[in-house]
This record gives C-alpha cells, sequence and structure tokens, in this order.
C-alpha cells in the first residue's frame, strides 16, 4: 500500500500545543485526487495542505488548501504553515536569515517571506495575492446578535456596522463592544444557516479592539460551520481581510500594523502580525505573519 509523509505544525504560535494546527503532505504527487478530501477528514484540522511541484518554474511550489468540507482556494495558516515547514525539512533551501518563495494557490501566487536564525526558520509572512475587497451588506444586527448569543447593543453599528470583506475568502466581520462579549459569544447554526448560510460572506469573524495580552490590537474569533469548522484558532485570510476593514475606517497613510490574537477560547492562544501599506486610504498591500513549530511527522497509508 503506497505511504505518503506528512508533517504536522502548530501556525501562529511559538510553542507547541498552541496556535492553529495544520497537516502538510511536502510530496502530494502520488496521492490519489479522490483521496485528498478523505485525508483532511482523518486529521480533521481546519486545514491541510498538500504540496507540489510548481507550475511555473520561476515558482516555489503549487499548494492545494483542504478544509473538511471542500477545497478552498486560498487560507492564512496554511500557507505561512506550509512554508515554514518546507524551509524546516529541507524541501526548499533556505538562502540565510531570509528565505523568499513563490506559493501558487487557487487565489494566484502568494509571495511568502521565511525568516530564520541560525538556520532555523521561526517566523514566516506572506503577502495577499489579491487585495481586500467589500461585499455585499450585513444580515441585520438584530439577527446577527441572535446567531451569537448576545444583545443586539453588543454589536456596533454606524461606521463599525458589520460588513463582510475578502482577500479571496470572504468572511463576515461583526465588530463587538468589548471583549467580554467576544468571549460570551456562541454560535447558534440553526440561527446561521437561516441567516448567513448563503449569503457572500457565511464564515463570522467577530473582533473587539483591544487584548488580553499587552501589545495585541484586536481580540477575536472566526465561527465557520459551512467549512465544518465551528471554531478556528487562527485565521489568516480572515485578518489579512480585516486590514480591508479597518483601512476603511482609519485616516492614516502609510505602513499600518496590528497585532490580533485569536483562539483564547479554545485553548490555543494564537498571535497572528498584520499590516497594511495604506495610500490615500487605500490598502496597496497586506501582509500578515507569525510563528510555527514543528509537532509530529509520520507516515500515511492510503488505498487507491
Amino acid at each position: 500500500m503506497p505511504r505518503h509523509r506528512y508533517v504536522t505544525a502548530d501556525v501562529f504560535t511559538d510553542s507547541a500545543f498552541g496556535g492553529n494546527q495544520l497537516a502538510v503532505f511536502p510530496d502530494a504527487r502520488e496521492i490519489p485526487e479522490h483521496r485528498l478530501l478523505d485525508i483532511t477528514r482523518e486529521f480533521n484540522y481546519s486545514e491541510t495542505t498538500f504540496v507540489y511541484p510548481a507550475v511555473d518554474p520561476a515558482n516555489t511550489r503549487r499548494v492545494r488548501i483542504f478544509t473538511p468540507a471542500s477545497e478552498i482556494p486560498f487560507a492564512g495558516h496554511p500557507t505561512v504553515g506550509t512554508a515554514h515547514v518546507l524551509g524546516v525539512i529541507g524541501e526548499v533551501p533556505l538562502t540565510g536569515d531570509v528565505t523568499r518563495m513563490v506559493l501558487e494557490e487557487k487565489v494566484g501566487n502568494v509571495p511568502v517571506e521565511v525568516r530564520s536564525r541560525g538556520g532555523a526558520p521561526y517566523y514566516a509572512e506572506l503577502s495577499v495575492a489579491k487585495l481586500p475587497e467589500a461585499g455585499t451588506a450585513a444580515p441585520e444586527r438584530s439577527a446577527l446578535a441572535q446567531m451569537l448569543c448576545l444583545e443586539e447593543n453588543e454589536l456596533l453599528d454606524e461606521d463599525w456596522m458589520p460588513q463582510g470583506y475578502s482577500c479571496g475568502l470572504p468572511f463576515l466581520y461583526v465588530p463587538l463592544r468589548d471583549i467580554e462579549a467576544v468571549r460570551r459569544a456562541k454560535m447558534r447554526v440553526d440561527v446561521w444557516e437561516s441567516v448567513v448560510k448563503g449569503t457572500w460572506a457565511p464564515d463570522v469573524f467577530l473582533f473587539a479592539l483591544g487584548g488580553e495580552r499587552a501589545g495585541s490590537h484586536v481580540h477575536a474569533r472566526m465561527f465557520g460551520p459551512g467549512v465544518n469548522v465551528p471554531e478556528d484558532p487562527a485565521t489568516g485570510s480572515a485578518c489579512a481581510a480585516l486590514a480591508g476593514y479597518l483601512v476603511a475606517r482609519d485616516s492614516r497613510n502609510g505602513t499600518l500594523n496590528w497585532r490580533v490574537e485569536q483562539g483564547f477560547e479554545m485553548g490555543r492562544p494564537s498571535i497572528l502580525e498584520l499590516s497594511a501599506d495604506v495610500t490615500a486610504g487605500q490598502a496597496t498591500a497586506v501582509r500578515v505573519g507569525g510563528g510555527s513549530v514543528l509537532v509530529c511527522e509520520g507516515m500515511m497509508s492510503v488505498t487507491a
């Protein structure tokens, strides 16, 4: 029976058993297409990635990203974590303190910068292939509050009203009054099915300004029942598009930086570093980065 190597990593953390779990198959060429989703569901992480030679020889690798529900065009923690894994295991040779990769994903070519210290990668940062774009109007606050088991006045309004944004994967951003409201929120899937499912941005990213840890600017959670992810410990694609939401409500130009904390309510604290270059009130570049650590590796037997 064919056996295929995998490596797991915890992403957006500097210590094992925090951050967001990821399984990476560094060479997926011999894995049957119809088994990719089966393998993803076997791990049951938020995402699993499958790595192939790049279509364009100028790029580093082609990466396919799966959730337990389906393949998706882009995601942050799988992109950052896959680049980290490829550097650590030697699949992509390191070029000193900074190694630049370009990963081909369904959203487009995603540049990633892997930083090393003493020959060991410790941090990776992606630059989005698609800049943030705003989506259609969000559902009513009263319905969203019911869905999140909160009072309507705990959801912000006016300039900070809920709104969808995407950098290739859409999210509905729901700003809350304070961190305590973020902690207490619970997703009622029955209400989600009637209010949000099937809309332009079905995955829900709720946040409040401030943080539990010193230096954090945003405290967040992400619920993704549509992709079989009840709650995600760290969502890089959502943080990337969050830059679009925040830039639209900020009068500053230049390079803006935010530290986003997520996963605290799940016991998997994650720290995501978000930055955006802003000119005339528009984001011209967005980057998301963080640490990763390898946790285990092994071989999986896969039948045809």
